[in-house]
C-alpha cells in the first residue's frame, strides 16, 4: 500500500511538472521583436526560365537601370527589342530579429514577380532591403536554392514542389540594426503574453513574486505584466535569465473550435464540452444521365438521321439516423459522439454550427 502511494505521488508531481511551463513560453519581453525588410530585384542566371519580357516590361526597364549605373549604356531602341529568357525580376523578403548588428547575416525568400517559370539555378544581384520607414537594413546577394524540378517536352509538363519560388540561407548582410528599446531603458519591464489570458497573468505575477520577492511584478491587464528590474544593463540581461526561466502553471485554454471551410477541416481543444443533444444527418444526392438516342430513315426515304439525348434523373436520400450526443467533459467523448453520427469532416462544420446554435456546443466557434 505504502508502494502504491508513493507511485501515485510520483505520477502526480510528474504530471504537474509536465504542465508546468516556462514563462519564455509563454510570454516575451515588450520591445524585443523582429522587424520586416523587403526589397525588388533581379535573378539572372536562369536556364531560359525567365520572364517574358513582352508581358513584364518592369525588368527590361530594370536591368536597363542597373546596366547604367554600371557604366553600361545602349541606345533606348534596343531596350524594347531585349529578349531576357535568363532574368527575372523577383520580390525579397526577410525578417531582421532583434538585437541582430551589421555584419551579421540573415536568410532570405525570392519570390518571382514576373511569369518566369522557375527560379531555380539563378543568381539574385545585389537587393537592398528595406523596412517600413524606407531606410536600408540589409544588402542580400547569393545563389537561389529551390527544393524542386520541373520538365516539359511534347506540350506535356511535370513539377515537383513550386519553381518560382526559394530561399538563400544567410543571404543578406546586416547593414543597420534597429534599436530595441523594451530591455534598457527605465526601472521595469514588460512582459508581453502570447494569448490574453488573466489566470496566466495572475500565475505569472504570483510566480515572479514568490521568486524575487513582493512587488517585483503586477499584472496591468490580461496580457501586459510590469516587472521591477535593475538599471544596470549586465545585471538586468542576468535577472532576465532567471525570470524567463521560472516555471508556472497557465489557465486553462478557452474553449475553442477552429473550422476550415475551404478544406474541410475541423481542430477542438481539450476544453470544448458539449450539452445533451438529438443530431440527424443524412445526404441527398441527384444524379443526372444522358443517353444518345440516333433515329435513322429507311435507305430509300427522303429523310434525316436524327440524334436524340434521353435523359434520366434519380434522387436518393440516404437515411438519417437520430442520434443521442450526451454531456461531456472530455474530449475524447465529443469526438466519439460525433463519429457515430457518420458525418464526413465537410458535413461537421454544418453541424457544429447548428450545435452551437442550439447552445449545446460551449465552445468558440472561428471560421477560418
Amino acid at each position: 500500500m505504502k508502494c502504491l502511494i508513493t507511485l501515485l505521488s510520483l505520477l502526480a508531481l510528474t504530471l504537474s511538472a509536465a504542465h508546468a511551463e516556462r514563462i519564455k513560453d509563454v510570454s516575451q519581453v515588450s520591445g524585443v521583436r523582429s522587424n520586416q525588410l523587403i526589397g525588388y530585384g533581379l535573378v539572372v542566371g536562369l536556364d531560359g526560365s525567365g520572364d517574358q519580357t513582352t508581358q513584364t516590361p518592369f525588368t527590361v526597364q530594370s536591368l536597363s537601370n542597373m546596366l547604367t549605373t554600371l557604366g553600361v549604356n545602349f541606345p533606348p531602341s534596343a531596350i524594347t527589342g531585349m529578349q531576357l529568357k535568363n532574368v527575372a525580376a523577383v520580390m525579397v523578403t526577410a525578417a531582421l530579429p532583434a538585437f541582430m548588428q551589421p555584419g551579421q547575416t540573415i536568410d532570405v525568400t525570392v519570390s518571382s514577380l514576373g511569369n518566369a517559370k522557375s527560379i531555380k539555378g539563378g543568381t539574385l544581384l545585389m537587393t537592398p532591403l528595406k523596412g517600413a520607414d524606407g531606410n536600408v537594413y540589409a544588402i542580400a546577394q547569393g545563389s537561389v536554392l529551390i527544393a524542386g524540378a520541373g520538365a516539359a517536352a511534347g506540350g506535356s509538363s511535370v513539377t515537383i514542389n513550386h519553381l518560382s519560388s526559394g530561399r538563400i540561407p544567410s543571404g543578406a548582410t546586416v547593414e543597420k540594426a534597429v534599436a530595441s528599446t523594451g530591455v534598457g531603458q527605465g526601472n521595469t519591464i514588460t512582459l508581453e503574453l502570447h494569448q490574453n489570458d488573466f489566470t496566466t497573468a495572475n500565475h505569472v505575477v504570483v510566480a515572479i513574486n514568490r521568486f524575487f520577492g513582493e512587488n517585483t511584478a503586477s499584472a496591468l491587464d490580461g496580457r501586459l505584466v510590469q516587472v521591477q528590474a535593475p538599471r544596470e544593463a549586465n545585471r538586468r540581461v542576468a535577472f532576465l535569465s532567471q525570470v524567463e526561466n521560472i516555471n508556472i502553471d497557465p489557465g486553462e485554454l478557452a474553449a475553442k473550435v477552429i473550422l476550415n471551410a475551404r478544406t474541410g477541416s475541423v481542430v477542438m481543444n481539450q476544453s470544448v464540452q458539449v450539452e445533451t443533444c438529438a443530431v440527424a444527418h443524412g445526404n441527398l444526392s441527384v444524379t443526372i444521365s444522358s443517353t444518345p438516342q440516333v433515329s435513322q430513315p429507311n435507305a430509300l426515304s427522303t429523310g434525316q438521321t436524327i440524334v436524340t439525348q434521353q435523359s434520366q434523373i434519380q434522387i436518393q436520400s440516404e437515411k438519417g439516423n437520430l442520434v443521442t450526443v450526451p454531456a461531456s467533459t472530455s474530449l475524447n467523448d465529443v469526438v466519439q459522439a460525433l463519429n457515430a453520427v457518420g458525418a464526413s469532416p465537410q458535413d461537421l462544420l454544418a453541424i457544429l454550427q447548428a450545435m452551437k446554435a442550439a447552445g449545446s456546443l460551449r465552445a468558440e466557434l472561428e471560421i477560418i
